[in-house]
């Protein structure tokens, strides 16, 4: 039975006879052989090995797991086990097979003795039903088939996609609620007595942002800004960031119902990581001995101290993006051009935004090396441990490579710079940057949708020609040599299984990562749609317009530019689960910043209940937040700059005496006001009531939600009291 389906397919070079490489391939060969291996040989440009594996290998697999395969079987004892499985068993064999010189697979491949090891693309009808209900673009929005994908792929793959279209469907609630909170900002806050001030505000002299030849501007220039602000930093956004983190945390409990329910219906409650692993190293090697599970206290520390070391490089990097933007700014305002000194700050912010963004891309492969070798230095046991070790670590590299820039524009910028007079200065030579006049958040708002924007775009429009271009290539690179070898030998018949080869490898390859990069990619996502979303409350609107194209642009890549990929086993998305509830829990805290510190949602609400005309009489027809703008400005006396900066001391024919900045500092010794400490302690007490609120609906929701619908439950109940019957 299953006489020319090939397992896999092993592709070396035509080495020399006798040379040290074609001794290694011949050793290896002839171990694959011993274990009741057939291999037939293909010769073309390369020399292509079919390996399949002897029927024993499956009955003892089916005999050690009790045939956990057994739903997808009839009653018949020896029945093939899935295609599946029969892939991974080879797979696992081939690599942990060993040469008399113990090198495996893995050592040969890097000696170069191997080039390429895979698994084939049979033209099977479960394949035709992928390529026609998923691989394609016109079936966009219809349902994908999990079933499939698992009977083709395997479990793992199935759980991704089953997690991201579960993850995208949700992300239209949350891409409503965003929608919903920016069209409030327009209609019902877009009067708003703040941002009406501003726009007003023609006779409020501002001091200069420069130091050399700047001069001095009025409030009212920044009208469009204030209007912008004022969509995203408004009271709807309070009530959006609430509901964003009720909503993650209900995200990830509907979707431990939604992977209970899968595990029961592919019979996976049962299956245990571990036990596998087992049954496959004895399959393939019967004397095969336990190692035990080992916790070096020096390692650990070691890998924690390196890890540590990582973080502080990644922060420096932003504080290297802070500098850049401190000196742009200077010198973008000292421009001749008209455009860039009128618009310097947006600018410096904009071109900010495009370097961090460059930057995360050299730094997520740096990442991947450095999370590589503190795995290496850990030594972990298992496969499953190896990949929980890595995923914690890259994300955390990753973590801070998309978000200390980001965390430093929300929360430092603009607090640390000083006031007029006594500037905090880079090298004591250029001035740290400003907030935008119209406030923080615009600073934070500019930067996301760049990063968001340019993530979504380039990044997947590389993601998909990157392999697309490389099977063009590597298809013209094979053909012409074949045709030439042909020529000569017309009569002889082309071997039915060279051409699927052939096809196979011209295919791009896929490893251990191909899965794990679609799965860290969505996760950085997820951060960016939960942790600042307050600030940009069309992050989940975008998330949902790329993971729809994600999800069949991945789809296309698997099926038909990509070799198959190892279909693994699993019955969660592992330690993902953990992290995205990380995620969770840092949005919390972070749209709580964003709202107590970066947005003027508290000064404005402190000016209304303490400051306002308000407070003094009671005028109903009144808008409390009247004279907030000109409160919030402090007054500078021209005489106090520094002797360097050079100010052009005339603005529109008058002489200027003193000009205003955002700050609440007394007019005589530019010490903080009580108004400021007021403006602190509301913040603080914000801060701490939001959090607090926030993490106790979350608390609630995951309660309410049962992690295990009962139908589950009772499923397996049954099943459980029908295996004792039959036993008693």
């Amino acid at each position: 039975q299953n006489e020319e389906g090939w397992d896999f397919v092993l592709v070396s070079d035509i080495h020399e006879m006798g040379s040290e490489k074609e001794i290694k391939r011949k050793k290896f060969l002839d171990e694959l052989s011993k274990k009741g291996f057939t291999i037939k040989k293909i010769e073309d440009t390369k020399l292509f090995y079919g390996v399949r594996a002897p029927q024993h290998i499956f009955q003892k697999y089916q005999c050690f797991l009790r045939n956990p395969d057994r739903k997808q079987q009839n009653s018949s004892a020896h029945q093939d086990v899935p295609e599946t499985t029969r892939i991974r068993i080879v797979h696992f064999i081939l690599q942990n097979t060993a040469t008399s010189d113990s090198e495996k697979l893995h050592d040969l491949m890097k000696k170069k003795v191997f080039e390429a090891a895979f698994a084939l693309h049979k033209k099977e009808e479960i394949r035709d039903k992928l390529k026609e209900k998923w691989a394609r673009w016109r079936v966009i929005f219809k349902k994908q088939p999990i079933e499939e994908i698992r009977c083709y792929f395997g479990e793992k793959v199935a759980l991704y996609f089953a997690w991201l279209g579960w993850y995208t469907y949700m992300l239209v609630f949350a891409a409503l609620a965003g929608l919903a909170t920016v069209a409030a900002g327009t209609t019902v806050f877009s009067s708003s007595q703040v941002s009406k001030e501003i726009c007003d505000a023609n006779n409020t002299i501002m001091c200069p942002l420069c130091d050399q030849n700047c001069s001095f501007w009025v409030l009212s220039d920044t009208c469009t800004y204030a209007k912008v602000t004022h969509m995203i930093d408004n009271e709807a956004t309070v009530v959006f960031a609430m509901f964003m983190a009720i909503w993650a945390t209900v995200f990830l409990e509907l979707w431990k119902r939604e992977r209970a329910t899968v595990a029961t219906n592919w019979d996976l409650y049962g299956w245990d990581e571990e036990e596998e692993e087992l049954a496959l190293q004895l399959i393939n090697n019967s004397q095969y001995e336990l190692q035990p599970y080992k916790h070096s206290y020096f390692r650990s520390t070691v890998v924690l101290i390196l890890a540590l070391l990582m973080i502080a490089v990644l922060i420096g990097i932003a504080h290297a993006l802070v500098i850049y933007r401190a000196v742009a700014m200077a010198l973008f305002a000292q421009s001749k051009v008209d455009l860039l000194s009128k618009h310097a700050d947006t600018i410096a912010v904009m071109t900010g935004a495009v370097l961090h963004y460059i930057t995360i891309i050299i730094m997520t492969k740096v990442n991947r090396h450095v999370a590589l070798f503190l795995c290496e230095l850990e030594n972990p046991r298992t496969f499953s441990q190896r990949e929980k070790s890595f995923t914690v670590k890259i994300f955390i590299f990753q973590f801070f490579t998309n978000f200390s820039s980001l965390i430093y524009i929300a929360f430092f910028l603009g607090r640390i710079n000083g006031h007029p007079g006594n500037y905090v200065r880079i090298a004591g030579h250029w001035r740290l940057e400003e907030c935008h006049p119209s406030g923080c958040i615009t600073d934070l708002f500019i930067q996301m949708a760049i990063i968001m924007l340019l993530k979504q775009t380039i990044s997947n429009v590389i993601e998909y020609l990157t392999p697309l271009i490389s099977h063009q290539l590597r298809k013209k690179h094979k053909t012409p040599k074949k045709r030439s070898i042909i020529l000569g030998e017309e009569e002889e018949a082309e071997d039915p299984c060279k051409r699927q080869w052939l096809h196979n490898y011209e295919l791009n390859e896929v490893n251990v990562f191909s899965l794990f990069n679609e799965y860290l990619e969505m996760v950085i996502q997820y951060s960016f749609t939960t942790i600042f979303v307050a600030a940009f409350p069309l992050a989940p609107l975008l998330a949902l317009i790329n993971n729809i194209i994600e999800i069949h642009l991945d789809a296309i890549k698997m099926m038909r530019l990509h070799r198959r990929m190892v279909p693994r086993k699993a019955k969660d998305i592992g330690i993902w689960l953990q992290v995205l509830e990380a995620i969770g829990t840092l949005a919390v805290i972070g749209n709580g910043l964003v709202i107590a510190i970066t947005s003027d949602f508290i000064p404005v609400q402190v000016y209304k209940y303490m400051y306002s005309p308000c407070t003094r009489e009671n005028r109903t027809g009144m808008d409390c937040s009247t004279g907030y703008i000109n409160n919030s400005l402090s007054v500078f006396r021209i005489q106090d700059f520094e002797p360097h900066t050079k100010v052009l001391p005339e603005f529109n024919g008058d002489q200027i005496k003193e000009c205003r900045y955002r700050d609440y500092r007394n007019a005589d010794d530019y010490a903080y006001t009580i108004q400021f400490w007021h403006i602190f302690a509301a913040r603080l007490a914000f801060l701490i009531l939001f959090e607090h609120v926030a993490l106790c609906v979350k608390l609630i929701a995951a309660w309410y939600i049962p992690d295990v619908p009962h139908k589950v439950m009772n499923q397996i109940r049954m099943e459980k009291h029908s295996n004792l019957c039959t036993e008693l």
